[in-house]
């Protein structure tokens, strides 16, 4: 079927459209399939998983975005962010080192120039604190 990366993206996509037109993941996942479009089952657990945490984890995002609010970040950069962080909360099959790269190089393909080394240190930070036994952990 599809690889995790490839599922990634798609949640990516989906929740990308959930943030552009305030729509309900659950939904929109019902409106790919409705429309012929695969939703592969790790893209489904991703896109439900940031749905149900999406504050704990915009709040993680704005603590440790140095000078930014969620709201300021560019949509895209904001959902990758948000995919990344959701594995590193809840994906205990996903290496933190994993997930990380996995946006940072999503990041480097699907957004700006200056997106990968955002990406890359906000996820940095949240990488750090939680390898060294704090928050972000649910």
């Amino acid at each position: 079927m599809s690889t995790r990366r490839e599922a990634r993206r798609v949640a990516i996509d989906v929740l990308y459209r959930c943030d552009l037109t305030d729509a309900d993941p659950a939904e929109m996942i019902d409106d790919w399939r409705t429309g012929g479009r695969e939703v592969p089952p790790f893209a489904e657990r991703i896109v439900e998983g940031v749905g149900r945490r999406l504050p704990e984890i915009d709040l993680l995002l704005e603590e440790h975005a140095e000078g930014w609010t969620v709201a300021r970040m560019a949509a895209l950069d904001r959902t990758i962010l948000r995919v990344a962080v959701y594995e590193l909360l809840e994906g205990e099959d996903v290496p933190p080192s994993v997930a990380i790269s996995e946006a940072v190089d999503a990041a480097s393909e699907l957004s700006s120039d200056e997106a990968r080394g955002f990406v890359n240190g906000i996820l940095g930070r949240i990488g750090r604190e939680r390898a060294a036994g704090g928050p972000p952990g649910g």
